[in-house]
């Protein structure tokens, strides 16, 4: 996730690096770098010239301590400008109604069918809500049958009338299903064009009319850069939409349309898609989003992925069986499920400071634990609950079962035996503190 911009940054810091304290010169040459980073990021011209007059005036008008370096203070600028053009602060979007309702609206292919099923989705996990989908694009029956088997997938109802060709009616009878049926959110998916249309405005514009939503969200592509920020401005200019969604952001190596979004139509982003699978959703967190473009890392998004998956009762089981030296290969492999939940492989590493950077040109993909995993379930049930019984012979039939090597079964079974020790050893007095520390970010 914008790979090019973070280089490019990087580099114009480093041209402060060694200097005893920032002048007028010094900083318009790193200002300058800055500015071309933006533009190559997809960043118009006007508010790449606007953000460095802003990051130069505050960098030759800082009193700086002598303890922080020129290049130090010109990153700390730079990270709160950035966050600034992002919107500042996260902002929520409004459930308030009842039953609340949320529209959303983009062109075609922009990832609105698939946002909608991830929002009712995390709104269903992350805040204990009923929500209803509706299937509003009554042009493209492909959509429609789309959003049933996601609805399927992730156990919401889609509302839908196979014989009505009316967006407008469809929502408004949804609204009333939901009263009736007890759903407390309704979201509703959108017809989308290959362009801006009148018709389509016309048409989105009479659905907002009849249903009154409570929220209007504008979804885009985040890799289309420029194209989005334009687009965005012409649906804002029609809606007057609440926020925007970017979606496909990890595949996003530039991030002009992250960057500028927000002060071309003036409508936060709250919303970002960053991989295929139901749970890959975030809010957008302005500050955490300019750490990770600097090379920062987001260690809160990071411990709060992992809050999700942590089980305070199988926590305590598991320090039980490792303290007692009965931590086995069933318990490794739940670990390694529970971190494969959490998300992309690379894209958390990435969250953790200072590794972004290093990992940046490995391909780490999303199957990185399929090797470990095969040779896990080649074992039998006696094998994962007492690892000590794998003794050659029974090494090689799980290796032909695994359709791997020897070296590697005894990679992992090694890498197994060293785990193991060192969670033993964290048990004794590092576990508890563990466990602290985990108790006071949850609170």
């Amino acid at each position: 996730m914008f790979e090019g911009l973070t280089d490019r940054l990087d580099r114009s810091f480093k041209i402060l690096k060694g200097q005893g304290r920032i002048t007028e010169i010094n900083v318009a040459e790193s200002i300058k770098e800055i500015r071309k980073a933006l533009i190559e990021a997809d960043v118009s011209y006007k508010i790449a010239k606007k953000f460095t007059a802003e990051v130069k005036e505050k960098a030759l008008g800082a009193n700086v301590l002598t303890a922080v370096k020129p290049g130090e203070l010109m990153t700390k600028i730079v990270h709160d400008e950035l966050a600034e053009l992002m919107g500042g602060e996260q902002e929520d979007i409004n459930l308030k109604g009842k039953p609340a309702v949320i529209l959303i609206a983009g062109l075609q292919g922009s990832g609105k069918t698939t946002f909608s099923a991830k929002l009712a989705n995390y709104l269903k996990i992350k805040q204990d809500k009923s929500p209803l989908m509706v299937a509003g694009d009554v042009y493209r029956p492909a959509a429609i049958d789309q959003l049933k088997v996601l609805g399927e997938q992730i156990g919401v109802e889609v509302y839908s009338e196979e014989d009505n060709k009316s967006p407008v009616d469809i929502a408004k009878n949804a609204v009333k299903h939901a009263k009736a049926n007890g759903n407390n959110i309704v979201i509703v998916d959108t017809a989308g064009r290959l362009a801006v249309d009148e018709e389509m405005m016309n048409e989105i514009s009479s659905v907002k009319k009849a249903i009154g939503p409570d929220e209007i969200l504008f979804v885009v592509d985040a890799m289309t850069g420029q194209d989005a920020v334009n687009t965005a401005k012409a649906f804002n200019d029609r809606l007057d939409f609440d926020g925007v969604v970017l979606t496909k952001l990890d595949g996003d190596t530039r991030g002009g349309a992250a960057l500028t979004i927000k002060s071309v139509v003036d409508k936060p982003i709250k919303f970002v898609g960053i991989g295929e699978k139901m749970e890959a959703i975030d809010l957008f967190h302005p500050s955490r989003m300019a750490d990770r473009i600097l090379g920062m890392g987001d260690i809160v998004t990071l411990v709060e992925k992992a809050q999700e998956q942590y089980d305070v009762e199988e926590a305590r089981k598991l320090q039980k069986k490792i303290a007692k030296n009965q931590f086995n290969f069933n318990d490794f492999l739940k670990q390694i499920q529970q971190i494969k939940k959490m998300g992309n492989v690379k894209d958390l590493m990435g969250m953790i400071p200072g590794v972004g950077k290093a990992i940046k040109d490995t391909d780490i993909d999303d199957d990185a634990f399929k090797g470990i995993e095969a040779i896990i379930y080649s074992m039998t049930m006696d094998e994962r609950e007492n690892p000590k019984i794998l003794n050659g012979s029974r090494r090689k039939r799980i290796a032909r079962g695994a359709g791997t090597d020897i070296q590697e079964v005894n990679r992992l079974i090694k890498q197994f035996a060293e785990t193991s020790k060192m969670m033993k050893m964290m048990t004794t007095g590092g576990g508890r503190k563990m466990a602290n520390m985990m108790n006071q970010l949850k609170k």
